[in-house]
């Protein structure tokens, strides 16, 4: 408890994704040259990781332990009728290594090849977390392209039926995924979002009443969240392809100028104040509810085609560029709201 009586303040934690140790997508470090990295930046409190194989496992607990740099949070992509062991075997290892969470992106597809529904989702999401939970990790369903949650109205349906059955949904806020398809009609046409974008009942832009982040938000579904900066219509990456060729859907954007000839778009600090607007959200609520909010936010600047491939630009310095700014922001963010409950 605080002076006044109430809660105390949430330790806001910050951290990196071990994909964003890396300074572009042609020379990627190993696990422990990326721990190095992020202790030796001096702006992370933990890193982000699920490792590949057991090797990695062995590779990422040694550097872990030596650099003093928990690995408070890892993820994975799952499809169903197929990965479920998978999933198993992963929260083991996050137990293993001390984890708190683990981001789960479940992809839009049943290994049959249907489409899954909110029901078959919640079921899994009540399966996961009753295994999560019994291990003390508690499992994240992510909003991510290419996941069932690409339509972001299936979100609240999803923790609707999760609620009903006595549990509280548990979510990774990476609106980074919200902010590119405003005034995208074709990002929008994924999964039929158009008209429910058009007919008002999805509403993108953070700046309007009933927008999708400020629900999640208020409803207290985000326990973990990724920061990585896109724009409004955000420009696709035509430097970075896909084994098929298929060009990078362009969900990245330079969190600071780049120099000259290192992103292939203008670049306008302006543009960035929509994503920035949401992570001032998300903390003013860490800040007002500590007890049950966010405690950690972690850096996912990434090399892959739809994010940074191809791109000048180290992917690493916009991370710890973003990371300083955060902890900018919740300091004051935080401090006023600690000003505010001691006047109440």
């Amino acid at each position: 408890m605080n002076a006044s009586g109430g809660a105390m303040p949430v330790e806001m934690k910050f951290g990196c994704t071990a994909g964003g140790a890396t300074h572009s997508d042609t020379a990627i470090p190993d696990i422990a040259t990326k721990l190095a990295m992020i202790k030796d930046a001096g702006v992370f409190d933990y890193v982000d990781r699920t490792p590949l194989d057991d090797r990695e496992f062995d590779d990422l607990r040694r550097a872990s332990e030596s650099l003093d740099l928990p690995v408070r949070a890892g993820g994975w992509f799952y499809t169903l009728g197929r990965d479920e062991a998978l999933f198993e075997r992963n929260i083991e290892k996050a137990r293993a290594l001390g984890s708190r969470v683990h981001n789960v992106q479940v992809l839009t597809h049943h290994a049959d090849g249907h489409v899954l529904s909110d029901a078959e989702v919640a079921e899994f999401y009540l399966r996961a977390h009753d295994f999560g939970a019994r291990r003390g990790v508690l499992p994240c369903f992510e909003v991510h392209v290419n996941m069932w949650s690409e339509h972001f109205g299936r979100v609240e349906n999803v923790a609707n039926l999760v609620r009903a059955r006595g549990v509280a949904f548990a979510m990774t806020l990476d609106h980074s995924h919200v902010i590119f398809k405003i005034d995208n009609p074709a990002e929008q046409e994924v999964q039929g979002m158009r008209a429910d974008v058009e007919a008002g009942r999805v509403i993108l832009d953070p700046a309007l009443p009933g927008n999708v982040c400020s629900r999640w938000i208020a409803n207290g579904y985000v326990r973990h969240a990724h920061a990585r900066a896109t724009i409004p219509n955000n420009p696709p990456n035509i430097r970075g392809r896909h084994p098929d060729g298929r060009m990078g859907r362009g969900i990245q954007y330079p969190f600071v100028r780049p120099a000259p000839g290192e992103y292939h778009a203008q670049w306008r600090a302006e543009s960035l104040e929509p994503w920035k607007s949401v992570i001032r959200e998300l903390m003013r609520h860490a800040a007002r509810d500590p007890l049950r909010g966010l405690a950690q936010i972690s850096c996912e600047f990434i090399p892959p085609p739809d994010y940074g491939a191809g791109q000048g630009y180290s992917i690493f310095a916009q991370n710890v560029a973003c990371a300083r700014w955060m902890r900018a922001e919740w300091a004051a963010i935080s401090a006023a709201e600690d000003v505010k409950g001691e006047v109440q």
